[in-house]
């Protein structure tokens, strides 16, 4: 797996009615636990007369992680419904919820797993997904004397300058794309003065 899909900005705001139940969805980016506190707290307190926040969620990439809630809905009818949209789009790090406001008309648990579904469906479809190259970080040590070779070598392979500490002894983080990870490799072993170190991101 080189690459993954997801989105990089939250999605606009969908509306789908149900015999007069109304479901708000909408999409978010996510890459912690903690962020997904936060887009729901934020969209409780837009929608602070609603009945039920369902969502689903995924996160991570090559391990993924996921999460899905009916929030008082009848088990498996609306987390689920909506986290299998997140598969149906191939996505991950991201977070869709579904508010509903009841309409006074009970929609039984089919029509349920069919609106949140469709919620979620819509707002996906109303998210820019994109596919991103999977990042590796990596650790370049050297001394001082070589820092214009190794920045030469990082303009030249296009890879990405997250840190760098530039002192005596240097030390610079840098992101390689995993589809390139064996030319960087080839490239760093001619130069047995600059130590490579792969890092846990």
């Amino acid at each position: 797996m080189l690459s993954y899909r997801t989105i990089t900005s939250p999605s606009n705001e969908i509306l789908y009615k149900d015999k007069g139940s109304k479901f708000f969805g909408y999409a978010f980016p996510i890459k912690t636990d903690n962020e997904v506190k936060e887009f729901i707290k934020i969209i409780k307190q837009k929608h602070s007369n609603a009945g039920h926040f369902c969502y689903a969620y995924q996160h991570g990439i090559e391990t993924p992680y996921y999460r899905a809630s009916d929030d008082g809905e009848p088990s498996n009818s609306a987390g689920l419904p909506i986290y299998g949209q997140l598969q149906a789009f191939e996505l991950t790090n991201v977070l869709v919820i579904v508010v509903r406001y009841f309409g006074g008309t009970k929609l039984g648990v089919g029509g349920l797993i069919s609106a949140y579904k469709t919620a979620a469906k819509l707002s996906l479809e109303a998210s820019e997904i994109r596919t991103l190259d999977i990042l590796i970080p990596f650790k370049l040590s050297f001394v001082y004397q070589d820092l214009s070779k190794v920045m030469r070598i990082i303009k030249k392979q296009q890879l990405i300058l997250k840190s760098q500490r530039l002192e005596m002894e240097c030390e610079v983080v840098i992101l390689v794309k995993k589809s390139n990870i064996k030319s960087f490799e080839t490239t760093f072993e001619a130069f047995h003065k600059i130590k490579v170190e792969i890092l846990n991101d």
